[in-house]
């Protein structure tokens, strides 16, 4: 649909993944109109690829856990003041989709899938005034003399070409810079910073690990699941990352929920010291002087790799993983039965950031006010993954994206109703 634009819009919203919908649905509820652009063909491409295998909506911990599963929970808490997870269940719930509390305490739509909530979701947000602009991709402010206070004026480009639109106010929830196939290409970076929008360099979150597996590892094992592991990461010899749960093996290196748990950990380390290392502990249930005795027995001529199948139910991928990393320990019953508890492997670089399922940086929070709104430039606002924080996979990153989209659809409206003040 090509824009006929009139002479100026009283609220513009870029981006139209769940951050920008829901600013558009609060402001829209009001009874003020809104439009909201998308470079992409269709809204909510990323939130429907979410979808793939169960659509995580949020997570049913106590709030006070919930709250510490990110990087800053000061900065989050007034966001989830504003939406926490019982709130994104009842406004699933105003949409017709049932939800529930799955064994890990996460919350899925019944059904599991993002389609028919998206479905239900425009279908409400074209009915309360909202126009959606697809193929439509901002480019950048316009900078004129002649915008009357308070308004902003873009470079909108359109399958027609590029137009110039105004705006008395503009969200902008363009996601961060992954999965740039889906429409979160991170290209908006420049254009703020050009604008004098202090925005943190993009960086890979929830995200795998480069490793050169070997070649007999990658043909027999690669996208194999290290199931029932520990991963540690140590400190000047103290533990600082502690979790059980499962890895994969992959083609580049390690992936997979236990990978991306520790990945903020895991990347920072590197971007410090060049390098981390982590330690796994394959067999979490039993200490190292149970594993030190059962290695002991004599071995006779049964082959190393079946000796530890029928002494320790060692095989598979777990087995391959100890002959790739244990090196010489593995021909010392002590030294193995140490390696087995903690078996360290060293990395050097994450995965391209187009990659992660997620990314840190982007718009500085410092230069916000507590609706989100750019304290020098009153009306333009922030929302979602442009923000400059992080959160882990688990529900957690889409409930404070969401978050942060009624809280700056909500800033607006006190914007357009002159209630805010902004600060000289």
């Amino acid at each position: 649909m090509s824009l006929t634009l009139p002479a100026e819009w009283p609220v513009l919203i870029v981006g139209a993944g769940p951050a920008g919908l829901m600013a558009a649905e609060q402001i829209a509820a009001a009874g003020v109109p809104v439009h909201v652009i998308d470079a992409m063909a269709s809204p909510g491409r990323k939130f429907l690829r979410a979808g793939i295998g169960g659509l995580n909506l949020t997570h049913a911990e106590p709030a006070t856990e919930f709250l510490q599963r990110y990087d800053s929970p000061s900065r989050v808490a007034p966001w989830l003041q504003c939406l926490d997870a019982e709130g994104v269940r009842a406004w699933a719930a105003g949409l017709g989709v049932a939800t529930f509390v799955g064994s890990s305490g996460r919350i899925f739509p019944v059904g599991l899938k993002a389609a028919p909530l998206l479905r239900a979701w425009l279908q409400r947000l074209r009915g309360s005034g909202v126009t959606l602009h697809m193929r439509h991709r901002w480019c950048g402010f316009v900078t004129s003399s002649g915008l009357p206070a308070g308004c902003s004026a873009h470079r909108i480009a359109t399958p027609t070409g590029e137009q110039e639109v105004r705006a008395r106010a503009v969200v902008f929830a363009l996601g961060g810079g992954s999965w740039a196939r889906l429409g979160s290409d991170g290209r908006w970076v420049a254009a703020l910073q050009a604008a004098g929008v202090d925005c943190a360099p993009l960086q890979p979150a929830n995200c795998g690990f480069d490793y050169a597996w070997s070649a007999t590892l990658l043909q027999r094992h690669a996208g194999a699941p290290l199931k029932g592991v520990v991963l540690r990461v140590l400190q000047n010899n103290q533990v600082i990352f502690a979790r059980k749960g499962e890895a994969l093996i992959s083609r580049h290196g390690l992936q997979g929920s236990l990978i991306y748990a520790a990945s903020r950990l895991l990347r920072d380390t590197i971007a410090r010291e060049g390098c981390v290392t982590l330690c796994w502990d394959l067999f979490p249930e039993r200490d190292e002087a149970a594993l030190c005795q059962a290695l002991q027995a004599p071995r006779g001529k049964q082959s190393r790799s079946s000796f530890l199948r029928k002494r320790l139910g060692l095989d598979g991928v777990r087995l391959a993983l100890v002959h790739e990393l244990a090196g010489s320990s593995m021909h010392d019953p002590v030294q193995l039965a140490r390696a087995l508890k903690c078996l360290p492997q060293t990395l050097h670089a994450t995965r391209p950031l187009d990659e992660a399922i997620s990314t840190a940086g982007g718009v500085s929070l410092a230069q916000l006010d507590d609706t989100l709104m750019l304290r020098r430039w009153p009306g333009v606002f922030f929302a979602g993954e442009m923000l400059d924080w992080e959160a882990p996979t688990g529900g957690y990153l889409l409930t404070a994206c969401l978050a942060t989209g009624k809280l700056a659809g909500q800033g607006v409206l006190r914007w357009l109703q002159g209630a805010a003040t902004p600060a000289a």
